[in-house]
């Protein structure tokens, strides 16, 4: 924990505030997840948007951070019971991406906001190259992103900031915003967004992911909603993983994008075909970032073949290089924005686990969430519930 000497600006940084698990946890939601961000070149994940797409399990990771997280800031700023939680969102900055000199309460529709939390998920150097944080003036001018590291200061002018472009890699954080006005608290919102959703203790269907518009995946470099320059991100960080997308359907067109993502899919690479079929493409993007996550424990998982793999037929790929020419229309930018990815040696076996996992890890997240939100919606707050019996 690092406090500022320079009252005058407060602002302060805490080590390893969250845990390698929870940094890892939150990486696997957003590369899964993530739509086209509010600036160039980033890329985004917010709570609502789990809920509007099918994911609202996937809220559940987030909630005790949230709460510790708020606790820390009212206790630095002694301001204990006085603070709604405005905005949480995941964001990543890829090469390209960076912030002139401001403060977050220099736009009108900024102004309720009082303080701000950056979360760092992975490492400076390591994970990316740029990027660093700086405050214009006062004590801990320059921050290095570190994995678990968190930096909170209030949202004005008396900490002005920047973020150097990324020059390399996919720099990762949670962002969260913070406001004395409870007109901007985001817990009512969810609350009120998840009363909506159907949430059942069964039905394994409920929690299959499913692609809001296709223009909220279109990365443009010019930030276009036009599909003929950039990429489909889902599309795209399958690809840098190393697999082609085989679609289930002879029909599909190789002319319409939005077509593509909520159609039913399978997985190939080089020439083998993984024959299980995902429900659409967010569906296989949210198990191979899991298989990505959970890649260590499965090494060590001893698995059957239980699944069967086929020769990629010779029509398969022409109509699999077919559809990738039509989302993916700039290979080499994908490659370029998604450069820290690596495409990993592939065990089918093992994939074949990821989904099972995959499976279970949903349906524990979906059975917490259940059991909170009777508690959430009579306190009108999203917090951690302990039941003796889970």
């Amino acid at each position: 924990m690092t406090y500022p000497e320079d009252e005058e600006h407060p602002r302060l940084l805490l080590h390893n505030f969250l845990s390698a698990q929870e940094c890892k946890e939150l990486e696997f939601i957003h590369k899964s997840n993530c739509t086209v961000g509010y600036r160039p070149n980033v890329f985004s994940t917010t709570l609502s948007h789990l809920i509007a797409t099918n994911c609202a399990h996937l809220i559940m990771p987030f909630v005790p951070i949230r709460e510790r997280l708020k606790e820390k800031v009212e206790e630095f700023f002694g301001c204990e019971y006085e603070l709604f939680i405005e905005f949480t969102g995941l964001i990543s900055w890829t090469r390209g991406a960076s912030i002139g000199w401001h403060s977050d309460d220099n736009r009108d529709y900024l102004k309720q906001r009082d303080f701000a939390a950056v979360c760092y998920l992975n490492n400076y150097g390591d994970d990316f190259k740029g990027g660093l944080f700086h405050f214009q003036i006062g004590d801990l001018a320059t921050i290095v992103p570190s994995s678990g590291d968190v930096v909170i200061y209030t949202a004005d002018n008396r900490n002005i900031h920047a973020v150097n472009e990324v020059i390399d890699g996919e720099r990762l954080t949670m962002a969260l915003w913070f406001s004395r006005d409870a007109a901007h608290d985001e817990d009512a919102k969810l609350i009120s967004l998840l009363s909506q959703t159907p949430l059942r203790n069964n039905g394994p269907e409920l929690l299959l992911p499913l692609p809001a518009s296709s223009n909220m995946y279109w990365f443009s470099p010019e930030h276009a909603s036009s599909y003929e320059f950039g990429f489909d991100i889902c599309c795209a960080r399958l690809h840098v993983l190393g697999y082609d997308v085989v679609y289930s359907e002879e029909k599909i067109s190789c002319s319409n994008v939005s077509e593509l993502l909520i159609e039913r899919l399978r997985l190939a690479r080089a020439d083998e075909l993984f024959d299980y079929e995902f429900l659409n493409i967010l569906h296989a993007l949210q198990v191979v970032q899991f298989y990505c996550w959970k890649a260590s424990d499965l090494k060590s998982t001893e698995v059957e073949n239980i699944i069967k793999v086929v020769p990629l037929l010779p029509s398969q790929r022409e109509k699999s290089l077919c559809l990738k020419s039509i989302s993916l229309k700039d290979l080499h930018l994908a490659e370029s924005i998604f450069s820290a990815e690596s495409a990993k040696h592939c065990y089918w076996a093992h994939l074949t686990v990821a989904v099972a996992m995959w499976g279970d890890y949903a349906h524990r997240l979906h059975k917490e969430l259940v059991m909170c939100l009777p508690h959430w919606k009579t306190h009108q707050s999203i917090f951690q519930v302990s039941f003796d019996d889970k």
